[in-house]
């Protein structure tokens, strides 16, 4: 096997919670990305486990997120991100010049059912075929 000479892209979602949204979207990116992008997700105040409805949501595609545990936002996780992307998690995320920030505006599934979950859940599958689009030229 060769080693990499180019560095991969890698990409942080920050909720407040990181227990659906941003789970949803870095599960969806490692597994669309095929191991492309580097993924890390986090929340501003962690729940205690991930969103139950988001993990049959995604288990409906056949994604297991099961054994996802939510984890603290760290200013090394984002030094070391290229593209921030924050769902609602408002001005505590911290700020570094040259990173790609996109926020994006997605309901909060937190407490509703599979069926609400359900078009949060594709509303983020689209978006992530966009970044990787993006991020990985050759991908589309």
């Amino acid at each position: 096997m060769s080693t990499e000479t180019a560095k991969k892209p890698s990409v942080l979602f920050v909720c407040v919670h990181n227990a659906g949204r941003s789970q949803m979207a870095a599960a969806f990116l490692t597994t669309l990305s095929r191991g492309a992008i580097e993924v890390r997700s986090a929340g501003s105040q962690p729940a205690a486990k991930v969103n139950p409805a988001a993990v049959e949501a995604m288990a409906e595609l056949g994604i297991d997120m099961s054994a996802e545990i939510p984890k603290i936002l760290t200013t090394e996780a984002v030094k070391e991100s290229d593209v921030v992307i924050t769902m609602g998690c408002g001005d505590t995320c911290p700020i570094f010049p040259g990173k790609r920030y996109e926020d994006w505006e997605l309901e909060d599934p937190a407490g509703q059912g599979v069926e609400s979950v359900r078009p949060i859940r594709d509303d983020i599958r689209a978006r992530i075929e966009d970044l990787i689009a993006s991020l990985v030229p050759a991908a589309k």
